[in-house]
């Protein structure tokens, strides 16, 4: 820890337990698993916990310098009025008892508000929202500021809460982490060995997003395979069980000259890890498989439509971003050119431009 000469500075030798709230989607609560590592190595003796959507959990679990990943399940409104309150109430007792001395809330989400002040933080951290009232600025004591004119990278923005309390993160603390788990890897090895590809080198090609505006084209992918297959490089697709992923696998599949390996459908987020952790290279859309790959120490080609290269591209990993720089438009932030669902920034890229970052990465020696 950096001398500090914050006047408001948070003694952080005095922190028993700190909960980290990360109210967002699977990427986005990854890229916040550096806040975690940073906090631990200035607080030991802290005991830290995190606060995320359920189907989030995966993304820190396991996590070294986290104690219990709290889950908030967004399936408790199915639950009625009653069971959704009694949901809420066990785990705001959870929470609440023995309580936390350090809140750290990552999001503009208002549940952190109530929540710093539910569990009695005496020190609580959020960002500054403009606009808000008097119970949000009254729930923290410790307010984060963002650039007003430049683009920060996500996980920086996510540590800028711990600077504001005094703690300056070292470089090696900034690093993303996830833990697959014996299990995963147990199963991913066996599923690469029925494949004959135990031990032996491969790209892993995650094509789709949940969100259809940040795909490429299904012709395109197909090309990058052939291109790869051609000089050596087995390669193996995975995606989500979502239909519409597994028709755009399909879709490559009939466009390839030969298969490749298909675990489409067929892993868990834990698993994801595992395949991408033992791949010399990953090709993806700007996706949480994406963020799992640099994670996991994969170097990653990445291609970025109307959404923020700066904010969130690959983060500490060898890594190619691809853009055009045919649409000064780009990142629009916009769900599709007019809407459309189609982004004419990123289905315009072309295949040789993949493909000539992936020889670039494959180049370089190992890590």
């Amino acid at each position: 820890m950096a001398e500090t000469y914050l006047p408001d500075a948070v003694p952080l030798d005095q922190v028993r337990r700190a909960l980290v709230i990360k109210l967002r989607h699977h990427g986005d609560v990854l890229l916040s698993a550096p806040v975690f590592a940073a906090l631990k190595a200035a607080a030991p003796q802290a005991h830290i916990d995190a606060l995320v959507y359920r189907d989030t959990a995966e993304m820190l679990s396991q996590h070294p310098a986290i104690d219990t990943v709290h889950c908030i399940d967004r399936q408790w409104k199915k639950l009625g009025p009653w069971g959704h309150l009694r949901a809420e109430w066990q785990l705001l007792q959870s929470l609440r008892h023995p309580g936390y001395d350090l809140v750290i809330h990552l999001t503009d989400h208002p549940r952190g508000a109530w929540l710093a002040r539910a569990v009695g933080a005496r020190w609580a951290v959020g960002p500054k929202v403009r606009g808000r009232g008097g119970f949000w600025q009254n729930s923290f004591t410790h307010f984060v500021g963002a650039p007003g004119n430049a683009l920060r990278h996500t996980v920086e923005r996510n540590l800028d809460a711990l600077r504001r309390i005094g703690l300056y993160p070292a470089p090696d603390q900034r690093r993303l982490s996830l833990v697959p788990g014996m299990e995963a890897e147990r199963r991913v090895g066996q599923l690469l060995a029925d494949q004959g590809l135990g031990g032996k080198p491969f790209v892993h090609l995650h094509p789709a997003s949940r969100w259809r505006f940040k795909c490429w084209t299904a012709e395109a992918m197909a090309a990058v395979i052939n291109g790869l297959q051609a000089e050596g490089w087995p390669v193996v697709i995975s995606a989500a069980p979502d239909p519409a992923e597994r028709e755009m696998v399909a879709a490559i599949q009939a466009g390839l000259a030969r298969s490749a390996v298909d675990l489409s459908g067929q892993l868990s987020l834990k698993e994801l890890a595992a395949l991408a952790g033992r791949a010399r290279l990953f090709i993806g859309v700007d996706s949480a498989p994406m963020h799992i790959a640099a994670a996991m120490g994969t170097p990653v080609v990445a291609l970025f439509g109307p959404s923020g290269d700066k904010e969130w591209g690959p983060w500490g990993v060898p890594s190619r971003v691809i853009v055009s720089q045919d649409h000064p438009c780009r990142p629009c932030g916009i769900d599709g050119c007019g809407g459309g669902k189609v982004s004419d920034c990123l289905v315009s890229l072309p295949p040789a431009m993949v493909l000539a970052a992936a020889r670039e990465l494959l180049a370089e020696p190992a890590v």
